[in-house]
This record gives structure tokens, sequence and C-alpha cells, in this order.
């Protein structure tokens, strides 16, 4: 690789660094292609990706990055996974290391927060923004729905009440 296609690498890394959410560090040693495609499947279905960089580079484009402190996690095979989600890359790599013993994770940053191992476990507990929004949908139209039965309810009672007269009515 020569130094313009390592400026290339340095700079996207660095886009990567500050525009996600949350990025997760795990050491990948022992996985085959297909579980590595695997993975990657899982982190696109997610809306999370995967990348696999020279620790060396990722270090130079974490310089003055608000993630700054994975720099220690950086030694040995890595694989950085990362979304914009704040959750969705925690997720998918603690679901493929439980199916896969051989990914182990190292931990991660959350914004300017680093994560060691137990808050990457606890940030992939977390609802995603996906089910955040459809729980507050669901809170938003509870109402709206509960208004419509009470508006609904008195022509209701009204319709049953003239029905019942109606069949005393016709037994008199």
């Amino acid at each position: 690789m020569d130094r313009a296609q390592k400026e290339k690498v340095v700079e996207e890394l660095g886009q990567i660094f500050e525009s996600s959410g949350v990025v997760v560090v795990a050491h990948y040693e022992g996985l085959t292609v297909a579980e590595m495609q695997d993975l990657r499947g899982r982190a696109r279905d997610a809306g999370a990706s995967v990348r696999v960089a020279k620790n060396r580079l990722a270090k130079i484009a974490l310089e003055g990055r608000p993630c700054e402190s994975i720099k220690t996690y950086l030694e040995g095979m890595t694989v950085l996974t990362y979304s914009e989600d704040p959750v969705a890359a925690a997720k998918v790599v603690e679901g493929f290391a439980k199916d896969n013993s051989k990914l182990q994770i190292l931990g991660g940053a959350m914004g300017t927060d680093p994560l060691d191992r137990a808050g990457v476990e606890a940030v992939s507990k977390m609802p995603s923004r996906d089910e955040l929004i459809a729980q507050i949908a669901s809170c938003i139209g509870a109402p709206a729905s509960n208004i419509a039965g009470a508006i609904g309810a008195p022509a209701s009672n009204i319709a049953s009440i003239l029905s019942t007269i109606e069949e005393k009515a016709e037994a008199a």
C-alpha cells in the first residue's frame, strides 16, 4: 500500500470514528472467510458496518476524535464494527460472539464514552433506535384510540338501548 492509499484509509477511518454512534473493537483471529461474511451480513441487516484496518492506520485516524479511547484495544487482529445507531453495532457483535467463540469483544466507545467488555454488553441490551420509535409511536397512538373509543361509546350504547326497547315492543 503506497502513501496515498494509506492517507485515503486514514481519512475514511477518521470519518467513521467521527460520525459513528458506537464503535466496537474485537479480535477475530481464527474466523473463517464464511464466518466473517456472516458477521458482515448481520451487520448490514442491522444498519451497521464491519471494517478490518491496520491498527497503526486506525490509531493515526483516532487522533483528536471523540472515541480516541479505543486506541488501547488496537493490538493484534482487530475488527471494527460501527453504526450511527448507538446500539446496532453492539447488538450485532454480541449476537455473533454468542454464536461464535472465536470473536472476542475487547471494548469500544459510544461517542466520547469508553466502553469495556461489560459496557458493550450493556449497550447491546438497550433498545435500538427503531424499537424506541415504535414504543413512542404506540404511546402516542394509545390515547388517540382511547379517545375514539370514548367518543363512539355513547352512540353504541344508545343503539343497544333502542334495540332493546324495540325488542320489548315487538314481544308485547
